[in-house]
């Protein structure tokens, strides 16, 4: 469902995908080619939400704001299964791994890769091109040139994936 909450209606390129059963709720802005899977719901009731070019937001992700905090999800970044995104911002490249959690005021770096699970608390920042894990979250290493291609990689999939959905 494509929503409207009170004076705010969703702005969406008109060639991102949007799932069927995906809700996109008011003051939600998404860019070129990105993608909203399956029972995903982007909720922008108290602040806005801003994804991105050739993003996509995997089934069953819920991305939220806070009344002091918008979230913005940048280009080329994807959004595993599940993922749970409140009030934060997911900077360029970044890969948030399936049933992640992402709290208010939370900056995850460019190229940066949150593990499955892991739990970003609040106002938490993390570096460029790391890996974090765990609950709470902790940045284990550097990612490699091999891995950020991998993730670059996967975002343009998912952009092809989704021209396949919009036949």
């Amino acid at each position: 469902m494509i929503g409207n909450f009170k004076n705010h209606k969703p702005k969406l390129d008109e060639s991102c995908f949007i799932a069927p059963t995906a809700d996109v709720i008011g003051d939600v802005t998404i860019g070129k080619n990105s993608s909203i899977w399956y029972k995903a719901v982007l909720r922008g009731d108290v602040n806005k939400i801003v994804v991105g070019s050739n993003t996509n937001i995997q089934d069953g992700s819920i991305v939220h704001v806070a009344d002091e905090y918008p979230t913005i999800i940048g280009d080329n970044v994807t959004i595993g299964h599940g993922a749970i995104i409140h009030g934060c911002t997911i900077k360029n490249g970044a890969f948030i791994g399936m049933g992640a959690i992402i709290l208010d005021g939370a900056v995850i770096g460019e190229g940066a890769l949150i593990g499955a699970g892991a739990l970003i608390t609040e106002g938490k920042e993390i570096p460029p091109y790391s890996l974090a894990v765990g609950v709470p979250a902790k940045v284990i290493k550097q990612l490699s040139q091999e891995y950020i291609k991998m993730a670059k990689d996967r975002a343009v999939e998912y952009a092809d994936l989704a021209n396949v959905y919009k036949e």
